[in-house]
């Protein structure tokens, strides 16, 4: 979510002591210092802003093409606030179904766990060197590294920057008084950059060619499922969210991307509610969407798969509760395939079988 411009002035000062906290730590990484090697090839996906940029679909984008050529494919990240609220015989079930605990998961792995199946193994934990190597005494030869562009401390063989084209640098201030997790030449270390929520940006693409000369790629998000959830007491078929009137609701780090996308994908928007990112629903808080709703003259809700994580035993009364599965298509996806093998390459004079 965007910053009020005078909250913004009020803490400037301190994005002026994390900028220099930022560099002294880039200093001593630059330099190879606290950096660790796992036996594996490490593929990092990140970006430069906090907030939603389409690293969740890319991840799942890159494991699904490292199963199509039957790579065993592990994926670490750092997971978030402590996991998903499962009950325990669900935990016990997907535990036996792919072979490892959960109870730790955020909900953006339940997510990937949940397309993915026994395609990836997963490391969840703030040690994504020590998760990495239990995966890798598995034998897993390729590591996808979520949100990985400040996790300095794990070496990488490629890193993937994504920009979002609705807010690519978070107002042009570093955190706390803007978006920025880093300053905007950072972008020198990536490798590939990817321009998600857009077909083309030649104006991006000539600023971003200031501070990079990494290639660029571009991707969109697109509509793959729009499911029923059990949530609500008004049941519903599959396609009976068609034509009508929809309020959408999430919990996410770019919340007027996925509204934008809901009008693209052709839905009557009647109306939206926000939270911050990785809510986990309260029934209060479904009341009361659900009250805004139809004040809104809404006949369905529609959330995101992430949020559909965190909803948990909340339920609606009076409106069908749908839930939006997308998938990444990325543009020219041969070429930038292509690429990232290159890289690996010559980054490792050959890739791992």
């Amino acid at each position: 979510m965007k910053i009020p411009p005078a909250l913004s002035d009020a803490l400037l000062p301190l994005s002026w002591a994390y900028r220099a906290a930022v560099r002294a730590r880039a200093w001593q990484f630059d330099r190879g210092h606290g950096v660790r090697r796992l036996n594996a090839v490490v593929i990092s996906v990140g970006n430069i802003t906090t907030g939603g940029s389409g690293k969740t679909p890319m991840v799942l984008w890159l494991a699904e093409r490292l199963a199509q050529l039957d790579v065993p494919v592990g994926i670490l990240t750092r997971g978030y606030r402590g996991g998903v609220r499962l009950d325990r015989g669900t935990q016990e079930e997907l535990a036996t179904e792919l072979g490892q605990p959960i109870a730790p998961w955020s909900d953006e792995v339940a997510l990937l766990s949940r397309r993915l199946g026994f395609k990836a193994r997963f490391g969840v934990g703030a040690d994504r060197w020590a998760e990495g190597r239990v995966l890798t005494g598995l034998g897993i030869k390729w590591l996808l590294l979520d949100d990985g562009f400040q996790h300095r401390r794990l070496h990488r063989d490629v890193d993937i920057v994504l920009i979002d084209s609705l807010d690519p640098f978070g107002g042009g201030r570093l955190l706390p008084s803007g978006r920025l997790r880093e300053p905007v030449e950072s972008l020198r270390r990536a490798d590939i950059l990817v321009i998600t929520r857009t077909p083309s940006a030649p104006e991006l693409e000539k600023e971003l060619l200031g501070h990079t000369p990494a290639p660029i790629f571009y991707a969109t998000t697109e509509l793959q499922e729009v499911r029923a959830l059990e949530n609500s007491a008004v049941h519903c078929g599959k396609a009976d969210w068609l034509g009508k009137k929809v309020f959408a609701f999430c919990g996410i780090g770019n919340p007027q991307g996925f509204f934008a996308d809901v009008e693209r994908w052709g839905m009557q928007l009647a109306g939206t509610r926000t939270f911050r990112d990785h809510h986990r629903y309260h029934q209060s808080n479904a009341q009361r969407i659900e009250r805004a709703a139809l004040a809104a003259g809404a006949e369905a809700l529609l959330c995101t798969e992430k949020d559909a994580q965190n909803l948990g035993a909340v339920r609606f009364e009076q409106l069908p509760l749908f839930c939006c599965d997308v998938t990444l298509r990325v543009a020219d996806g041969d070429s930038f395939w292509n690429t990232l093998l290159n890289i690996i390459d010559l980054r490792r004079g050959k890739s791992p079988e």
